[in-house]
Parts: structure tokens; sequence; C-alpha cells
């Protein structure tokens, strides 16, 4: 059974807030709140975090104790294998396979028991080779965010209904991250999307490949899992296959998560998680002690009040940078050269990316100098060479810059999910920097911003975390940042395509030598940095609270938030 692990460092403290009526009474003399707040960054807009709408949403971190999977992410970024929802193994074959074993005790929170036919789906619609035709070529089926993994298997074997599935890789593909395939927060309901598409048996019309069927499946994964923004949630779509499960969802209440009756590992310690996503008055819900777990960018909300609570701002995982279009006023590189070089990453860092307590080396040691590369990573002071140039306020050569770019006067308009007030500070730094250099920055920022934007071409530039997410983001495999500049895929907002960059991706999840890896690496962010699709600025601090009589809060600042373990959270007073 899934259980908080003594070995993971506690970054956290313990926090506090809500909530509801009906304390129970505890042997220490304390009660126990039934009902604990979460207050978090990410925004609730899609069930599925495999779609790109989930996963530029941040829908992990908070559907993570919904919808489980093989492996979920830990508060430090690793994987970790969730044996409640089952098991899986690579065995020895000729070809890369991975053997996948359902927990017999499995079932939905409506009653349908899961089985193989949720991988073949999650495959399916990740893989990238159902396309249809568009107006440059043909383009994917499904909206997938990433087809990183899923794209090298070449089937996977399930019998319909069955609960074990094996799943074969492309003969002479090995793919080192596969744990991160099948995940919490990805892994699907098929039996939802076979009766939404009118499809009887999933499996078999993927895998024979049928169109018309296949269309409708797709369809279906795209927008049914959509969280209606007035909250009118059919509840037969959105099943759980967690301890929790969704209850209601509205405007008045937030999202609230009751433990799942059908739940076949450790029952909840609490047996309702209220969520308060970003699009809501965090300030005011932490203020009127609605809140007893905090996960948000730090200084992104202004002026709130954490008294009472047990307050860390640790460097994330994410990295806190912009996201270019290589369109309009960035067509040409030098126009995003320009920018960079008048980009004063060094007091934006200073400023708005040093936490206290800040380490020498490291994670969030100072300005992020990698695109793809873990700050502390080993190999990381070997491959920033290349970043030296950019180290921020080169006001004399961003004009040169500018002036060969041909287009005289650019104005670029940056978006990210408002309000902000630390992104908004670093848009008005921006702006103060590359004035002098003949640019003109406009601050873009909506309550309702979205990172399709800048593929619409309705802004310049994306603030945001790892692949454009508003919240919590960044794993330790780092598999979302490489798949966001892959062409393609749709985390790719700014539609960055290079081959050389797409060959290098695919032979570093396949060669794990160290000297491979390095070489690799190196040059990608050699033409990352020559290139410019987007531009690091540092690892996005985090403020993680918990209130205090809050046991069990560990904190995650990663892509699955600190809502990782939310169903061990007990809360006394």
């Amino acid at each position: 059974m899934r259980q908080p692990r003594t070995a993971v460092r506690l970054i956290g403290a313990l926090t506090a807030g809500t909530l509801a009526a009906g304390l129970v009474a505890g042997c220490s003399g304390k009660s126990q709140v039934p009902s604990i707040g979460y207050a978090t960054d990410a925004t609730i807009a899609s069930y599925n975090g495999g779609s790109t709408l989930g996963a530029s949403s941040g829908s992990t971190a908070v559907f993570s104790r919904v919808l489980t999977g093989f492996f979920y992410t830990g508060p430090d970024g690793q994987q970790v294998a969730d044996t409640d929802l089952g098991t899986a193994k690579e065995v020895p074959g000729e070809s890369q396979t991975i053997q996948y074993r359902l927990n017999p005790d499995g079932v939905y929170s409506d009653g349908v028991p899961t089985s193989c036919d949720d991988l073949v789906l999650a495959w399916a619609a990740r893989s990238g080779r159902f396309t249809k035709p568009g107006d440059r070529g043909t383009v994917p089926l499904f909206d997938a965010a990433s087809t990183a993994g899923y794209d090298d298997i070449e089937r996977v074997e399930c019998q319909p209904g069955s609960r074990d599935a094996t799943v074969v890789f492309r003969p002479g593909r090995h793919y080192l991250p596969w744990r991160t395939l099948f995940a919490a927060g990805e892994l699907m309901p098929a039996h939802v999307a076979a009766r939404a598409a009118n499809v009887p048996n999933v499996v078999s019309a993927l895998q024979a490949g049928d169109p018309n069927a296949v269309g409708r499946l797709a369809e279906f994964w795209n927008t049914g899992w959509t969280i209606p923004a007035d909250g009118r949630l059919d509840p037969a779509r959105f099943p759980s296959s967690g301890p929790y499960r969704i209850e209601s969802f509205s405007r008045e209440e937030g999202l609230v998560l009751v433990t799942n009756e059908r739940w076949w590992g450790n029952k909840p310690a609490t047996g309702r998680i209220v969520v308060w996503p970003k699009n809501f008055d965090l300030k005011q819900k932490i203020g009127q002690n609605a809140v007893g777990v905090v996960d948000i960018g730090a200084g992104s909300v202004k002026d709130v009040n954490l008294s009472g609570f047990s307050v860390h701002t640790v460097p994330g995982r994410g990295a806190e940078q912009l996201v270019l279009a290589t369109g309009g006023v960035f067509s040409s590189v030098q126009a995003r050269r320009a920018f960079a070089l008048c980009l004063p990453r060094q007091a934006l860092f200073d400023k708005l990316g040093k936490v206290p307590d800040a380490p020498k080396s490291g994670l969030g040691s100072g300005p992020l100098n990698a695109h793809i590369v873990q700050q502390d990573s080993l190999l990381y002071p070997a491959v920033i060479g290349a970043a030296d140039k950019y180290s921020g306020g080169d006001v004399a050569n961003a004009a040169k810059a500018v002036s060969a770019s041909g287009a005289p006067n650019p104005t670029v308009r940056i978006g990210y999910l408002g309000p902000d007030d630390r992104r908004a500070q670093t848009v008005t730094m921006i702006a103060d920097a590359c004035k002098p250099a003949g640019i003109t920055v406009v601050d873009a920022g909506a309550p309702d911003f979205t990172p399709s934007r800048l593929t619409e071409g309705k802004v310049d530039a994306v603030l945001g975390g790892t692949a454009s997410a508003p919240g919590p983001a960044g794993s330790i495999e780092a598999v979302a940042a490489t798949s966001a500049l892959r062409t393609g895929n749709g985390l790719n907002v700014g539609r960055f395509g290079n081959g050389r960059y797409d060959a290098i991706t695919e032979q570093l999840a396949a060669d794990n030598n160290s000297a491979t890896q390095l070489s690799l690496l190196t040059e990608a962010e050699n033409l990352l940095w020559a290139e410019l699709p987007s531009i690091p600025l540092f690892a996005t601090p985090r403020t993680i609270a918990f209130g205090k009589g809050l046991r069990n809060g560990i904190a995650g600042p990663t892509q699955a938030g600190s809502g990782w373990n939310m169903d061990r959270w007990v809360l006394e007073r």
C-alpha cells in the first residue's frame, strides 16, 4: 500500500486551516477536522492529465489521488511505484517489454473494474499514430500533451477486460524513463470513453485502427473530460480509481473531493478535501480560514497572510521561463536573440527567483542556464557555456540584434495566468530593461489566460513554468521539459521545430552512457541557446505552507504538487 515514505525529505512543515463542522474527537484531547482546504496555483480545466489542456493547466497536481497510475511523482520529483493500482516490471525479451498487472481488487468508483483497456486507450491517444488532414499536412487525431515514450511502443497486448497487459517497444528501441508512462493523473477510464463514443470494444477498435471508432474516441478523449466552467459535472464521466472521487465543483464551493467508497487501498485519513485552484481568490480563502495547505508560486499572491502556518519557500523542480513564438514578431532568430540579450536574468533571479537560504549550488542557486538539464544534475556545469552571453541587460547588443532582425521597434506581448504579482513584476522588470534596446514589452496577463494563446498568435511569449504550466511543474525525469520543444507535441505551444533537436532527445531517452549523455546534452543546449525557442530564468520558487495541527504534510515542489499524498493528511485542533 502507498504510504508516506520516511526517507523522503520533509521540506514543508505542517499546515492548518479549514473548515467544516462536525469535529471528530481524538485520543490526544484534540479533535480531527473532517475537511481540509488545499490552495494551489494549478487550474482545474480538464480531468485528463494526458491531454494538452490537462497537462498545461496542472491537472496532475489536483487529480493524482483521484486517478491513480502505476507510478506517481514523489515530493522530490522522482517516480514512485503505486502498487495499489498494480505492478509494472521489465521482463526479458528481444525488444524492451514491460509487464503490467492491475490489482485484482481494482474497481472504479462507478463499479466498473480497472482493466488493460485503460492502457490501450492511453497508448493509442499518446502514440501519435492516429492522424487526420490539417492545413499544413497531417495532424494528430488525439490532442496529446506529449507522445514521449508512447510513440516508441509497438503494441500493447491486451485481452479486453483483462487485468494484464504486455507493452512491447519497437525493435531496437529502449525507452529509459518508462516509469513515466501510464502514470497518476493520466490513465483514463476507457469504459467511459467507450460509452460516450458508442464504441463497444475499445481494444479491438484501436488495435484494428477502425477510423470511425477511433475518430469518435479521439473526439471524446480531447474534450469529454473538460471540466465545465459552470461546474455542471456529469458524475458518470468522472469516475475515480483512487482514494478520492469528485463530489462537486462550483464557483462557490471549489472542487470537493470525498472518500471513494470503492477504493481498495488504505482509506483516506481525512474524508473530504476542498481544492481551491488559482482562478479562485486564494488570498480571500486563506484569510477566511478555509485553507489548511497552501502550495503556490512564491510572491504570486500579493500581501497574503500566512500567519498561523509553518511556511517554507523552496526552489521548485519547475523552470520559470519565457516560451517564445516562432512566428510574428519572433519569426526571426535575430529578434528572439535581441529579446534574450536585454532580459535582466540575473536581476530577475536576485529579486524574484532567489529563495531565503538559497543553496550555493544546485537547484535555486542562481539563474537557470539550461533548457532541459536539471540545475542539480552533475552534468549541469558542463553544458551551460552557451548561456554566458545572456547573463542580462546587454542593451547595446540587443539593439544591434533588433536592427539585424529587420523589425524595428518590435512589441512583445507577454502572457501569463493572472493575477500573479511575481509574474507581473517580472514583466515590468523586462519592459524596463528592454525599452532602451527599442523593444516595447506589454503585460498580457489575464485571469482566463491559457498557453494556447501563443499558438493562436494572441501573445508573443508565455511566462510560466516547465511546459508553460501556471503552477506546480517539473520532475527529475524532465520529460515535460524535453517534450515541450519537440516538433508536433501539444505542449510545444511556440511551434518550434528542429529535426536535430528531436533526434537528440530520441537518443537521450534511449542511451544512459554518461559520456553520450554529456555530449548530447551539450549539443542540445548549444542548439537551444542558438535558436531560442524559450529562455530559462530560474527555478520557480514555491511557497508551501501547512497550518498548525496538520500532520503528514510533505512539500512537493514538483508537477504533482504538495497534494501528492493528500490522502494521508490529518488536521487536528
